[in-house]
């Protein structure tokens, strides 16, 4: 049984990722092989740590070497670990092509008992965890704990390899989006779901059941976020990319990192984004873009730092 501690410093908002961590192995496209320390929202929890939120994770991990590097990885940006002990680290085997998209093929060992999880005021899940039993049981549960006492996202980041029952995934993904303030989805995420069904009407639909901001990325085509008062499309950010590894997950941690920034966190929620116009959510959007930009300029889930992101002149 895991017990979550949050130690930051006093006034300071209280972040908690909940996911899967996994040891990316990336087959490049000129046939190198190399291991890497990953996962959605390890991923997520790394962007946030890089932009000093120091967040904590629970996820699970194995004994093993693998586990070792991932904790080391995302304790050198400032999250703090607390892992269930299984196994083996899961992996995920990633595929580069020529244009550096990975196409993923899974080995994972998820599951999570929480004992007791203390006063937060931000809560992210998603991907894997969110869908793969016997661990999604216990994120629906901390969802349902942390309801309208924290800001609460969710990043559904569909893995069909691992959905062996499709109307299943399709059904939990739905009451997540229901339950939660902030949605993320990738244009993928939505073809799976909805094949055929134009995006912005299912971010209609998803703003009606419950979400305060609805957000769908595209790679390069953008992405479109939704609130009661605003309809926005912002443009990618050019770069050349190097690989897309960890490119939603950065704008997944830099979207919450803005909306802490906005006071949209604790019981404020529905307030603070609700009071943000359109000009408001585009730049928050847009630096979300840049944060994504920056990721697939370099190899792997390499997110910016907050120096890097709003410091510093980004070049494409």
């Amino acid at each position: 049984m895991a017990r979550y501690q949050q130690q930051d410093k006093i006034g300071e908002p209280r972040v908690l990722v909940v996911g899967e961590t996994l040891t990316d192995i990336l087959h490049q496209h000129d046939g190198t092989i190399e291991e890497r320390p990953g996962g959605s929202c390890a991923n997520v929890a790394l962007t946030l740590g890089r932009l000093g939120r120091r967040p904590q994770l629970l996820t699970s991990l194995g004994e093993d070497q693998r586990g070792l590097d991932a904790t080391a990885w995302l304790q050198a940006s400032g999250v703090t670990v607390h892992a269930q002990r299984t196994a083996r680290t899961s992996t995920a085997t990633a595929n580069l092509d020529a244009d550096g998209a990975a196409d993923y093929e899974f080995d994972i060992d998820w599951s999570l008992a929480v004992e007791e999880v203390c006063a937060i005021d931000m809560l992210h899940v998603g991907s894997i965890a969110a869908t793969l039993q016997p661990g999604a049981d216990a994120v629906t549960v901390l969802v349902d704990n942390c309801r309208d006492k924290a800001l609460i996202t969710f990043d559904p980041n569909i893995r069909p390899s691992l959905v062996e029952n499709p109307d299943e995934t399709r059904q939990r993904v739905l009451s997540l989006v229901n339950k939660v303030d902030v949605v993320k989805a990738s244009d993928e995420d939505i073809a799976w779901l909805y094949p055929g069904e134009d995006m912005e009407l299912v971010a209609h639909r998803w703003l009606a059941s419950g979400p305060e901001l609805v957000v769908i990325t595209s790679g390069a085509n953008g992405a479109l976020a939704m609130s009661r008062s605003a309809t926005i499309r912002v443009p990618a950010v050019p770069t050349i990319v190097v690989d897309t590894v960890g490119a939603g997950d950065t704008f997944m941690g830099t979207l919450i990192d803005a909306l802490i920034a906005k006071g949209a966190f604790g019981s404020r929620v529905s307030q603070a984004i609700s009071s943000m116009g359109s000009t408001e959510i585009s730049e928050l959007i847009a630096d979300c873009a840049r944060s994504a930009a920056i990721t697939v300029s370099r190899p792997g889930a390499d997110p910016p730092t907050r120096a890097e992101l709003f410091e510093e002149t980004y070049r494409s």
